[in-house]
């Protein structure tokens, strides 16, 4: 049986669209937008380059129709506002998708393949979806260079980084610090927190309920009295530095009895918030009930020695 194909006409809207955007091309509308008189001077717009690695997805178009609107703005009120496309070439995920595509499993692979040869085919493979995002950016009106595109891995790129970072060293605006972080064991190295928030899930866990000794205006210990905190993400405890307390909800300090092992039971007094109370098992007696407030820049006895007592406080 015969099938009859279905002519499809594009509908006024798709018609329409199509004509703004050739018109837009033909005539040079963009770059005239960068030709025009500025009487207010330079305004400078940070637009963070996507990835290499893949095709444009909603979050980009979001991202990018979001950007495209104070440019424009910033152009009508009479500045010039440079936008340059570009092209965020971090390593770890062309690297990822490399190995892939070589059939390489481990870094011990990577070697006996050459790095060189390695790193040849990382950069070759950067510039894979051009055409692609090309195509799609000027599609929802957006207005940006993608001719005189700039790649993170440009040695020019790279040195006004290093030059930026120089001048805020210089200035003492830079600093080494700690901070505990998640280590992807393959790549060798710590994951972003975006990373890690790919895989997020809410999950049934055990979760860690922790005391921490409150110290007095001197330093010294205050017996037997604890700050009661609770984290389900307690690999971050050795980097511990404060306690977040909210100076606007109610608190109180509690006496429960506590036995360890077969001793004879102490009393301990635990500060909390007022809230939680159906969280302490056993008896207690409320001792004190006050305001979040009067705990801000309280000290405690950090849980590791890995810092001095004095970068620990209630904030």
């Amino acid at each position: 049986m015969a099938t009859e194909k279905v002519k499809k006409e594009k509908n006024v809207i798709a018609l329409r669209e199509e004509e703004i955007l050739a018109f837009w091309e033909k005539n040079k509308i963009f770059e005239k937008s960068l030709q025009k008189d500025s009487p207010k001077g330079e305004f400078t717009f940070y637009d963070g380059p996507p990835f290499a690695t893949g095709l444009p997805h909603y979050g980009n178009i979001l991202a990018g129709t979001m950007k495209d609107v104070i440019p424009r703005f910033k152009t009508m009120q009479g500045f010039h506002v440079n936008r340059r496309w570009g092209w965020d070439c971090h390593g770890l995920p062309i690297e990822n998708l490399i190995e892939k595509d070589l059939g390489l499993k481990n870094k011990k692979d990577i070697e006996e393949y050459g790095i060189g040869k390695f790193n040849k085919a990382a950069r070759e493979s950067v510039l894979q979806y051009y055409s692609d995002w090309k195509k799609i950016i000027p599609r929802f009106g957006r207005w940006v260079d993608m001719d005189n595109f700039y790649m993170t891995m440009d040695s020019t790129y790279t040195e006004s980084v290093w030059w930026s970072f120089k001048e805020l060293f210089d200035k003492k605006l830079a600093y080494e610090g700690y901070k505990s972080m998640h280590l992807c064991p393959h790549c060798g190295t710590t994951l972003s927190n975006f990373e890690v928030n790919q895989g997020y899930k809410d999950i049934t866990d055990i979760s860690v309920y922790l005391k921490f000794q409150l110290k007095d205006e001197k330093g010294n210990d205050v017996s037997n009295t604890f700050l009661l905190a609770w984290t389900t993400t307690p690999w971050t405890l050795p980097g511990n530095f404060a306690l977040a307390v909210n100076p606007e909800i109610g608190y109180v300090q509690i006496a429960v009895k506590e036995k360890e092992g077969e001793k004879e039971q102490s009393v301990s007094k635990l500060i909390l918030a007022e809230s939680r109370l159906s969280t302490i098992k056993g008896e207690y007696v409320v001792e004190k009930k006050f305001k979040g407030s009067e705990l801000v820049g309280s000290s405690y006895k950090p849980l590791f020695d890995y810092y001095p007592v004095s970068y620990t406080h209630l904030r």
